[in-house]
């Protein structure tokens, strides 16, 4: 199984993957790890990225995903997935590949952004992911207003896994 963590910046998706990856024993891949130099030089800059500058991005995400489809491997990955075609363009195998909603208040959101350091995306760029995003149907959503632990909680029962599995091979 491959577990997405979407959302906009600052809903807690690298936190919330880690921890899920630690409980549940799976590597986790932050999307912004694949990102080129150019969009992170952009985003710095308080610029936000188009299309065209994400679509390599989205493909470097859906080749790692691939990967560890093919080599039956469990992961976890933090990828804001904006838009439906982006979502589509990763869910490689619909089968195997779950996304999970991590939804909050804008004021919540734009807290957390303030208070982080050293990342390379401009606060003041929020808004634009918000207007990017095309709210996901049928997936499972959770709320950010919780510690990390208790939504990592709520994505391990709602998916039905296991804490704490040796193996990192999907199951069949």
């Amino acid at each position: 199984m491959i577990i997405i963590l979407m959302g906009v910046a600052g809903s807690g998706k690298s936190t919330v993957g880690q921890t899920l990856a630690r409980r549940l024993g799976w590597p986790f891949h932050d999307a912004d790890d694949f990102h080129p130099a150019r969009n992170r030089a952009k985003m710095r800059r308080g610029i936000p990225l188009d299309d065209n500058d994400r679509r390599p991005w989205l493909e470097a995400i859906r080749a790692s995903i691939v990967q560890s489809l093919s080599a039956r491997e469990n992961a976890i990955y933090a990828c804001s997935a904006l838009k439906q075609s982006y979502r589509q363009l990763l869910a490689a195998d619909t089968e195997k590949v779950k996304f999970v909603h991590l939804n909050g208040a804008a004021e919540l959101i734009a807290q957390r952004l303030a208070n982080r350091q050293g990342h390379f995306f401009d606060p003041a760029l929020l808004q634009t992911q918000f207007d990017d995003l095309e709210e996901p149907h049928r997936l499972l959503e959770v709320d950010i207003s919780s510690p990390p632990e208790a939504i990592a909680d709520s994505i391990v029962a709602a998916l039905g896994l296991r804490q704490g599995a040796i193996s990192r091979q999907c199951s069949a």
